[in-house]
């Protein structure tokens, strides 16, 4: 099933159940779709164009919710996490921090990487293979403080 239709499904069962929240986020989804899709993509979106997508609507409401909460504004900074609650539902589960140093160190050996001077090697690579497994910003500080031992 697609993410579109996973999408729409939950918006029917968030309109009956009237939770506002989940409506308001499920709505951003469709319309972060419907945009990708008429942006010249192409029409479909490939399932790593959708957790990308989703990637960047988490980032989004985690970047708002840090500068609401940096003005103390924690109703409005509350509301942007209970949207990120609902909107990682469909996103692959994230590795934890053993499973990613393991990962990244894996990388590291490979590419022979020995110092801060090999980071963006190894972030390609990485980025790649840990792609919807992990945030670019937990992946960035990992090989900085694997590369920097």
């Amino acid at each position: 099933m697609s993410l579109e239709a996973q999408v729409m499904d939950r918006m029917k069962e968030a309109m009956k159940a009237k939770d506002k929240v989940a409506l308001e986020s499920l709505r951003a989804i469709k319309s972060a779709i419907l945009l990708e899709k008429t942006s010249g993509a192409g029409g479909e979106i490939t399932s790593q164009g959708e957790i990308k997508l989703l990637q960047r609507l988490v980032k989004q409401r985690k970047d708002a919710a840090a500068i609401y909460a940096e003005q103390n504004r924690t109703d409005l900074a509350d509301a942007e996490l209970a949207q990120v609650a609902v909107i990682e539902q469909f996103l692959p589960e994230q590795m934890s921090p053993e499973a990613l140093e393991e990962e990244i160190s894996k990388i590291i050996a490979q590419l022979g990487a020995s110092s801060s001077s090999d980071m963006g090697r190894v972030m390609g690579v990485a980025s790649k293979s840990l792609a919807g497994k992990a945030e670019g910003k937990a992946i960035a500080d990992m090989v900085k403080k694997l590369l920097a031992r």
